[in-house]
């Protein structure tokens, strides 16, 4: 049974990964739900979930380093404790 099987986390991404939860949940919603096959949708969204917050994190310190840069050049760029004066 291939379904019962995890697979690996999207290659395709954050998109893939959130496509594929989605298409989870459809299935534990279903009132035809394969309850032989629950806990291992369980376990794979549980992975989904992960590489999703993992992703999100990369992003928001990603975002974050971009938004300090800009403010380095909107301030002179300098670093703490230099002085313009030279």
């Amino acid at each position: 049974m291939t379904e019962s099987t995890p697979e690996q986390a999207p290659a395709d991404g954050y998109a893939a990964a959130l496509a594929e939860l989605q298409k989870i949940l459809d299935a534990l919603e279903a009132p035809d739900v394969d309850v032989d096959a629950l806990a291992s949708h369980v376990d794979r969204a549980a992975e989904l979930l992960r590489f999703c917050r993992e992703r999100l994190v990369a992003a928001e310190t990603q975002v974050t380093e971009i938004v300090a840069g800009l403010e380095d050049l909107t301030t002179g760029g300098e670093a703490p404790g230099e002085s313009g004066d030279r």
